[in-house]
């Protein structure tokens, strides 16, 4: 069941369209980021979850984040700020965080929902450490979503027109922006949501393989070789998020960035 009152933290490209959708259903939506709205918004409110909050929040049904990780800890006093904005807790939160909590793992298995956070750096840490505070505070459904990609999400096209070289051995996973979309409203709705889902397509493939797809559709050489980075990157089993939200818009990097491409 779609919620009537839905508060979205971090209005970027996944929250706007989150709040889009919401209040295409009939939904009451709230949002919530550092600036100021760019037209006059009764709905919107703009403050920094990086300290307390000065006057309560809305009493909602839905809280969404989508928050970036910032300087120490941000997310982690985020998500205690929100908690102690919110006049009642809410019936569902989802917490978008990044499978990048993973970046430690180097072995090439599939990783489940099962397998535990291995942060290799701080902005992991940060993860992992909002994460927790979410759920512990706010009930919160985890979602971890892999690269997210789509329209305006074309980093890698520029980089291999410009044949810049990249590590062809590096295991990549991905996520078209729209199934991320969908995957936040179908969690917001279902009745008994895992506690962490996550975000990734049904083609795992290296770095190569991405380029050398996007290189032959643009009509440019493969980009180079580059030098091997210090991380090779994971594989992630995608097979709970399918349960979820049923088949993927996208399920393959060939289906999303086809398009992409053909749109050029």
């Amino acid at each position: 069941m779609t919620p009537s009152r839905t508060l979205i933290v971090g209005s970027g490209r996944i929250g706007s369209r989150v709040a889009a959708a919401l209040r295409d259903a009939g939904g009451e939506v709230w949002t919530l980021r550092r600036s100021a709205a760019s037209a006059p918004d009764d709905h919107h409110i703009a403050t920094d979850l990086s300290r307390p909050l000065e006057r309560p929040l809305p009493a909602v049904d839905a809280v969404v984040v989508t928050l970036p990780p910032g300087d120490d800890d941000f997310l982690a006093a985020a998500a205690s700020h929100l908690a102690a904005a919110l006049p009642v807790a809410p019936g569902r939160t989802v917490w978008v965080s990044s499978t990048r909590v993973f970046e430690g793992y180097g072995d090439g298995r599939p990783l489940t929902e099962a397998d535990e956070p291995r942060p290799a750096g701080p902005r992991a840490q940060q993860l992992v450490d909002g994460e927790v505070r979410a759920v512990d505070l706010l009930d919160a459904v985890i979602l971890r979503p892999a690269g997210i990609y789509g329209p305006g999400r074309d980093r890698l096209i520029r980089q291999v027109q410009a044949g810049a070289p990249v590590d062809h051995e590096r295991r990549t996973n991905r996520i078209h922006e729209t199934d991320v979309v969908r995957t936040i409203l179908a969690l917001l709705a279902v009745d008994a949501p895992p506690r962490v889902v996550h975000g990734t397509d049904e083609r795992h493939a290296t770095l190569g393989e991405v380029v050398t797809f996007l290189a032959g559709h643009l009509g440019v050489p493969v980009p180079p070789r580059g030098a091997p980075g210090e991380r090779r990157g994971t594989v992630l089993d995608g097979a709970l998020l399918r349960s979820v939200v049923g088949p993927l818009a996208y399920p393959t990097f060939e289906d999303g960035y086809g398009e992409m491409l053909a749109e050029r």
